[in-house]
């Protein structure tokens, strides 16, 4: 596929300040057993590309799912007329941003290809797990399911540059709903955040083989659990549930484009502001962390973003100090500030825009009985059930499906929807305990929404258990 795009690509690049052509193929096969049924497989098939020109301060996208060498044509005639017509009218010079012209590689790093194994042995692997949730007859809903997207891209400028990558993703899934009288409870593997990259080898540490029976027993419990208690006390989080306080009151906060307004219509804007990078607090000295896409199987890793940006390991907090915003090279250049490679959209028919990649909480040195020995009185939590916040990011209130009271330094009882709610400005300054290595999980999500159109993206987050004191807690209804 790629010769006779780079033919047509060379044949009718234009004579501007910069162009690139973004070719992507995004192909997904999703298979769910529920309830002892297997449901309808789906599959999906998606190519096309996005042409962008800078040339006299201007800047114009065109999308094209026409490939044909008069397609191309016709998507860059496009894109440099959209450019010509911004030049005297955009708020920033786009020819002053030097986007680079890259040359290189990255894959996923493969064992076993989803492709090589046929869709009636993919249904009896995701049965397996499904068929082992159906323990009692009050768990009245149950399923497995494995999602897999497999996405190839080619990325060329008009100066040589030339980026191949393939990222294959896996979303494993399994979900149990109980019910007794009035009362219902759920429990999944992790809100389905075991997500990852890799072949079919990489589903042995994602706790697809092995956690249907307890999440299976949990759900149960939870159905004779009373309610979390309320008041004034210490929380342990458990990574699945760190990996929406990372997502939320971190990663959406420190976006640049959010920062400089760009969002404000849409997704709303940030409490944080230019003039804090280097000097705000955001967390206690034990906060450390780090923007990577280049962690080789974690979900939203990459070796280039989508303006061709190197991807590098950088921090984001330090000891608690907040150093750099997740911006990519437009933002960068608008904001004046260091930022990271995370320009990035969902599919060839959007433009990249500042969007999360893995954004990770560093591991401390506590191991996880001394992250509970240190409660005197307290609730340990696992699983995002829900989540509300302002749109600048800033007060929150979250919900989990499981939770364990803690008293006098030891794990209690069962409690049923606990929840906390905070404030982002001042919730990361109560961090008083990081778990080690040994409490670290790598963890993702399929659906991070944001930009208009909207765009919806992966993205990875790895987190040990972490404690946060003198926490407003409450029980749900």
């Amino acid at each position: 596929m790629h010769e006779p795009i780079e033919a047509a690509w060379a044949a009718c690049k234009p004579a501007a300040d910069f162009a690139s052509l973004r070719i992507v193929r995004t192909r997904s096969d999703d298979v769910t057993v529920r309830k002892g049924v297997v449901e309808p497989p789906r599959f999906g098939d998606d190519l096309g590309g996005m042409v962008t020109v800078i040339d006299g301060g201007g800047l114009g996208y065109a999308a094209t799912a026409d490939l044909s060498p008069s397609g191309i044509a016709a998507a860059v005639a496009r894109a440099t007329d959209w450019a010509r017509a911004s030049a005297a009218r955009s708020i920033v010079d786009y020819s002053s941003i030097d986007l680079g012209h890259p040359t290189g590689t990255y894959r996923t790093p493969v064992v076993e290809e989803p492709a090589s194994v046929g869709l009636r042995e993919r249904i009896d692997l995701v049965r397996a797990q499904a068929d082992r949730l159906k323990t009692d007859d009050r768990i009245v809903d149950w399923y497995a399911t494995l999602w897999t997207v497999d996405v190839d891209s080619l990325y060329l400028t008009n100066d040589g540059g030339r980026v191949e990558q393939r990222l294959l993703h896996l979303a494993p899934g399994l979900a149990v709903v109980a019910t007794d009288g009035s009362d219902t409870q759920q429990r999944t593997l992790g809100g389905r955040g075991h997500c990852l990259q890799g072949g079919l080898e990489q589903l042995a540490g994602s706790g697809f083989f092995t956690e249907a029976p307890r999440i299976a027993e949990q759900v149960l419990q939870l159905l004779c659990a009373p309610n979390c208690p309320s008041g004034s006390m210490d929380i342990v989080l458990s990574p699945d549930q760190m990996m929406l306080q990372i997502h939320e009151s971190i990663g959406h906060p420190l976006e640049l484009d959010r920062i400089l307004g760009d969002e404000r219509n849409y997704a709303g804007t940030s409490f944080v502001t230019q003039d804090m990078f280097g000097t705000y607090r955001y967390g206690s000295d034990l906060l450390d962390v780090t923007y990577d896409p280049s962690r080789p199987h974690q979900y939203a890793s990459y070796g280039f973003d989508d303006d061709g940006t190197t991807a590098q390991r950088e921090f984001i907090i330090e000891k608690g100090l907040l150093l750099r915003p997740l911006g990519g090279a437009v933002s960068q250049a608008r904001a004046g500030m260091e930022g990271v490679a995370n320009s990035r959209a969902t599919s060839w028919n959007r433009p990249p825009i500042d969007r999360m990649a893995n954004l990770n909480v560093e591991p401390g040195t506590s191991s996880f009985d001394d992250l509970i020995g240190g409660v005197e009185r307290g609730v340990y939590m696992e699983t995002n059930v829900s989540w509300s916040i302002d749109d600048s990011r800033n007060k929150f209130q979250f919900g989990c499906e499981y939770g364990r009271v803690i008293e006098g330094g030891k794990l209690g009882h069962v409690v049923r929807k606990p929840n906390y709610r905070g404030v982002s400005a001042t919730f990361w300054r109560s961090l008083s305990g990081v778990g080690d290595g040994s409490t670290l999980q790598v963890l993702g999500t399929p659906f991070c929404g944001k930009g208009e159109p909207n765009q919806v993206i992966r993205v990875g987050h790895a987190s040990p258990v972490c404690r946060f004191s003198n926490i407003d807690v409450f029980g749900g209804v």
